[in-house]
């Protein structure tokens, strides 16, 4: 199971940042980090998977092509945003790590926006 290797993994490095960080604060903060992002390139092993499951339910669906793109940039804003603002929150830069979130937030308004208009345009239809 991926999920028991990477725990230990996670729970390794803290124990070692923890060790170091009464001696060389700076590099407990490095292994964080470091740990961190290799974290994030092993998700990134496990998105193939997820976009052909994603392609998958659209063929049975017949969704349009744009609204599961859509969908999958939305999901991907949000994860991105979450790591990035993490990392910040540990180095204690919460103000950046708010601006992130704010610009993620943001992000996903907009590309959410044509498909509020194509469901306000259907309204328009009906009344």
């Amino acid at each position: 199971m991926d999920i028991l290797k990477i725990s230990m993994f996670g729970i390794s490095a803290v124990l070692l940042a923890l060790i170091l960080k009464s001696c060389r604060p700076e590099y407990s903060q490095y292994i964080s980090i470091a740990v961190c992002i290799l974290i994030f390139m092993f998700i990134g092993t496990k998105l193939n998977a997820l976009i052909h499951y994603a392609q998958k339910m659209q063929d049975m669906v017949h969704l349009d092509h744009s609204y599961m793109e859509m969908i999958l940039k939305m999901i991907g804003v949000t994860y991105v945003a979450e790591f990035a603002s993490n990392i910040c929150k540990d180095s204690g830069y919460q103000t950046i790590a708010g601006q992130i979130e704010l610009f993620a937030k943001i992000s996903i308004l907009v590309l959410g926006m044509p498909v509020l208009l194509a469901f306000m345009e259907i309204i328009g239809e009906l009344l």
